[in-house]
């Protein structure tokens, strides 16, 4: 009779769990969930790294244009994203503009007449000084980055001339907002401190960790003549680009201005001083350079051509640094009969960023030559986060992983995304390669 009453669903005894289990239950569930969550918290910060690493390259407007303007959802306005690097974009836009308020100095005190570059030129000063206000803004912010720069400090130890000179301008340079200074960690204490912000430039580079790369003065000849010249600063993280910043004192304030012949020499610093940055995956900007707080910034963007015959070249104004010979080959190839804008320096990349101009080209004049990371690293960035492509004249991206130089790559190509295979297309049939 008891077996006839039993209900259908009824658990024998012996499949349910003992008590015993049931409290193991109770206990490890919560513990398991906490387990989960710290394992998903840790993980996130890397998958979005990762995924800035791997998205999809950033393009211009509808394929099918060859010159496009970006679109609105490209912008370089603020995303949920935008809190990445926002520290280090603003010590490194500080500091990059502290550094042009001293070689400034030096190029209206000591560089009137001064055609060579010595042991006591207005270029070495400004080399010395910009490079130590950089570094020492970098390591009061960053102590455990490493800096990639050119200067090492042993000359100054034993020239008490140069060196005394070179503290004189360091000590007096300083931005005219308190909140700026104190930003950048304020000045420099002593004048070994200066020697010894100057030798933490000695990184040998490499593939991982944080890297800064910087070059006080890029240009030597552009700065001398009163002409285009830039202070550059570029984090790198594990060999990515992922910040830039580049200080240009002679580039029209205006980022409509077009190019001119004569933006090489003899600028005056009235309407003229800009500093360009990019955060990888946040877009590009301009922002007129001051003598205290960062001013408002503004987007920019590679302008919106659509026959590439009207496209204007950059290109660097010494010879020696790239073949003029092969890149006038390249325009008649390309149709493109404006003669090229020459002007020294990362400006070049500045300048086609914000639409100035148009394809950059740096075409190599020596089989063994390497270029510097700091001579390219800012630059590449800003002018991918504008809508660009830059690539060697092989077609690879620049790798700023190898060291001190670019030894995987030769020459550069910069232009819009639409239009950087036709270019590339050109430049490898001139060259032959």
């Amino acid at each position: 009779m008891r077996a006839a009453l039993k209900q259908p669903h009824d658990t024998p005894r012996a499949a349910r769990p003992s008590p015993l289990k049931r409290r193991a239950a109770v206990v490890l569930l919560p513990l398991l969930v906490v387990i989960l969550a710290c394992l998903l918290a840790k993980a996130l910060p890397r998958l979005e790294l990762l995924s800035t690493h791997f998205a999809a390259p950033r393009t211009v407007g509808r394929m099918g244009s060859f010159f496009s303007k970006p679109s609105a959802n490209m912008s370089s306005s603020p995303s949920s994203s935008s809190s990445a690097y926002a520290r280090e974009l603003e010590v490194a836009q500080l500091a990059v503009q502290r550094a042009t308020l001293l070689t400034k100095r030096v190029f209206h005190e000591k560089a009137k007449g001064t055609v060579d570059k010595n042991d006591k030129s207005p270029v070495t000063i400004g080399d010395y000084g910009a490079q130590a206000l950089i570094i020492s803004a970098l390591k009061a912010s960053f102590p455990e980055d490493e800096i990639v720069a050119e200067e090492e400090a042993s000359d100054l130890r034993t020239n008490s001339e140069l060196r005394k000179t070179i503290w004189d301008l360091v000590k007096d340079t300083s931005l005219g907002d308190a909140g700026a200074e104190k930003t950048l960690g304020g000045a420099i204490k002593t004048e070994d401190d200066m020697l010894t912000m100057i030798d933490h430039g000695n990184s040998k580079g490499g593939a991982s960790g944080r890297i800064w790369a910087i070059d006080p003065i890029d240009g030597t000849k552009g700065f001398l003549r009163g002409g285009q010249y830039a202070v550059c600063l570029a984090l790198m993280v594990d060999g990515e680009v992922t910040v830039g910043v580049l200080g240009c004192p002679n580039l029209p304030v205006d980022d409509s201005a077009p190019l001119t012949a004569d933006i090489g020499k003899d600028a005056t610093d009235e309407g003229r001083g800009v500093v360009f940055s990019a955060v990888l995956g946040q877009g590009a900007t301009s922002r007129p350079l001051t003598t205290g707080a960062l001013a408002e910034q503004r987007k920019i963007s590679m302008r919106p051509i659509t026959e590439i015959a009207k496209a204007t070249f950059c290109e660097s104004v010494e010879a020696g640094h790239s073949s003029h010979g092969d890149q006038a080959d390249i325009a008649n190839k390309l149709g493109i009969t404006s003669p090229s804008v020459r002007m020294d320096s990362q400006a070049k990349y500045a300048s086609i960023a914000r639409g100035a101009g148009d394809i950059y080209l740096r075409l190599p004049t020596s089989k063994t030559y390497q270029e510097k990371i700091w001579d390219h690293a800012a630059g590449d960035l800003i002018v991918r986060e504008a809508g660009g492509q830059v690539t060697d004249i092989h077609g690879k991206r620049l790798d700023f992983t190898v060291g001190r130089t670019l030894a995987n790559n030769k020459g550069v190509v910069a232009a819009p995304v639409g239009g950087h295979p036709q270019v590339l297309k050109a430049v490898q049939e001139v060259l032959k390669i």
